[in-house]
């Protein structure tokens, strides 16, 4: 790759054991610097031979990058980052900013290879997880029976958080390790099972700087990580997709990762949790027009993992005006609402997917047209659950949905 060394920012990726820990070309980019920029932290790490002048970062961070940057250009310009800057650090930010021939990356070894090492697991096995930003909720679809789990803490308070949601899930059993300060000489070891966290584990004794880790035991509820989720994981006032008809339709949608999925009329929210449960880098936008519904829409959302979830509370198709461009639509209500389906078309790029169900004759009768109109598939599915009659078994129907897909010309 072609570098524009005369403009280049060097990225130095620094451990808790601060100088002594950098390598060669580390301290040698840190001794040419005319400027260095940096947290407070990482920059008390750097002795007082390094003449550069020190920049801390502001609060918020990401606003004020460009400018900072722009005031001091040249090529002498380090920014020091914690471990690896391109896992989760400000190496991403940089290259995202100023392009990967600009940005010169010398990495440590992040937080993340220092816990697997001091524990011994196979890091290649391990799902690792960045709270940094993040609510604890995105921990949920991590949980399941026997699985290691390395999380990025915000700060000193995310391991008890951890703890409690971990309890809360029937997972009280798992081993909580908190790792603090890896690498430096103030490295602390604490762990505790999760149930006993709180009453075991004195939060004075928790350096802010930390690394959790988590091997999962309990007997609670395994949430399976397909689509067709039971439907009594949802709060829902009826308005829900049922499981059986959810898996097909989430099958005809075909998440992959990094598409963004608008739900028009998502009721309960389940095709767009589901759709982001697929991949951590799904997105979805819930277009909800009853204020109840949207409320309920958030609380699935983090009970299931994915609070990250969009949630738009008003009415398409004005709700639509203005939203990024999806990959797929599902339209899960307001078929028959003039210009909705139209307006769902509108937006959708060649190759794209729009899905949309019917349980009413009306909304079948839209469906049949538009069918006819611009092609695709349409499917109806009829589902039978086994119930008691009496004292015996029988098949109980469910209302009939018919399923009409396209993918956009």
């Amino acid at each position: 790759m072609d570098r524009n060394e005369s403009d280049e920012i060097t990225v130095v990726g620094v451990g808790a054991d601060g100088w002594a820990g950098l390598g060669g070309a580390g301290r040698a980019a840190l001794a040419a610097a005319h400027v260095v920029f940096g947290s407070d932290r990482q920059l008390a790490l750097l002795p007082a031979d390094v003449r550069a002048e020190r920049v801390a970062w502001p609060a918020p961070l990401l606003p004020a990058l460009p400018g900072l940057l722009a005031a001091r250009p040249g090529p002498a310009r380090c920014v020091l980052a914690s471990g690896d800057p391109m896992f989760h650090g400000i190496g991403v930010t940089l290259v995202r900013l100023l392009g990967a021939q600009r940005v010169r990356v010398l990495p440590h070894p992040s937080s993340v290879s220092l816990a697997a090492a001091r524990l011994g697991w196979p890091l290649a096995e391990v799902d690792v997880l960045s709270l940094v930003t993040a609510p604890v909720a995105e921990l949920h679809p991590l949980v399941h029976p026997g699985r290691r789990i390395l999380v990025l803490s915000r700060d000193a308070s995310t391991p008890a958080q951890v703890a409690q949601l971990l309890t809360a899930r029937g997972y009280g059993d798992s081993t909580v390790t908190v790792l603090g300060a890896l690498g430096g000489p103030a490295e602390t070891v604490v762990s505790a099972p999760a149930a006993d966290f709180a009453a075991t584990v004195d939060p004075l004794n928790v350096v802010p700087l930390n690394v959790v880790a988590i091997a999962c035991a309990g007997a609670g509820r395994a949430v399976p990580l397909g689509p067709g989720l039971s439907d009594d994981l949802y709060d829902s006032d009826g308005q829900l997709t049922k499981r059986e008809v959810r898996a097909i339709t989430l099958a005809m949608l075909g998440p992959q990762p990094g598409e963004l999925l608008w739900d028009v009329g998502a009721g309960s929210g389940s095709i767009a949790i589901e759709w982001m449960r697929s991949h951590r880098a799904c997105r979805a936008i819930a277009i909800e027009s009853h204020p109840e519904r949207a409320t309920r829409i958030a609380g699935n959302a983090a009970a299931l993992g994915v609070p990250a979830l969009r949630i738009v509370q008003a009415t398409a198709p004005d709700a639509l005006a203005g939203l990024p461009t999806p990959a797929a639509v599902f339209i899960g209500g307001g078929l028959t609402r003039n210009g909705l389906v139209e307006a769902c078309l509108a937006a959708l790029p060649s190759g794209a997917r729009l899905v949309a169900n019917a349980v009413t004759v009306e909304s079948e009768a839209v469906l049949a047209g538009l069918h006819a109109k611009l092609g695709g598939e349409l499917t109806r599915v009829a589902v039978n659950r086994a119930a008691p009659v009496g004292g015996f078994t029988g098949w109980r129907p469910m209302l009939p949905v018919t399923i009409w897909a396209l993918v956009t010309p």
